[in-house]
């Protein structure tokens, strides 16, 4: 049975991260912004049913969900933690094979981007509740999605995309440049 060990706060003061007892996905990451969107996913469907549930990242052991400013988080919190509980992780979507590498994937660069991403940059951002996608790059410049808690956080938005682009900038190529897709 699935259980929310601990609740962390976000750098978002709209968005909570609950750990979980127990992995939901190994490699994959699911993002939903909006209730429409998440209608093929049964624990997404489900949270989003909860009063107040503005968007719905999980991945590994734990889901992130931001809220209405509107909505105080004691009406989210006991009705998330009931669903969990009660949750058959078994409904959840397969998760998918990745595709067979099209020439942008093949881009050495696109993979030492990747590779980095992976090793120094998704990891802070998954303990803080969120996530980053590459959406693509054309030529140096880079496209990339927050997820989860960074998604609509302010300092997400600015800080942490220059950040972001400075550190590939100095261990990967100074021509990269980092916008919001």
């Amino acid at each position: 049975m699935l259980r929310v060990q601990d609740v962390d706060l976000t750098p978002n003061p709209q968005a909570l991260k609950f750990i979980l007892s127990e992995k939901l996905l190994k490699r994959e990451t699911r993002h939903f912004k909006n209730k429409e969107e998440a209608q093929s996913d049964p624990l997404a469907k489900g949270i989003f049913e909860i009063e107040g549930v503005e968007s719905v990242f999980y991945m590994d052991k734990f889901v992130t969900v931001e809220k209405n400013p509107s909505v105080d988080w004691g009406k989210i919190q006991m009705p998330f933690i009931k669903f969990v509980q009660g949750f058959d992780k078994s409904l959840l979507p397969k998760e998918e094979v990745p595709a067979a590498l099209g020439k942008e994937e093949e881009n050495e660069l696109l993979m030492k981007i990747n590779a980095f991403l992976d090793q120094r940059v998704r990891p802070a951002l998954a303990g803080d509740g969120g996530g980053l996608q590459v959406l693509g790059i054309d030529g140096y410049m880079l496209r990339i999605r927050y997820q989860g808690a960074c998604g609509s956080c302010p300092s997400a938005i600015s800080g942490t995309l220059n950040a972001i682009e400075n550190l590939l900038k100095r261990e990967i190529n100074p021509a990269i440049e980092v916008i919001p897709g």
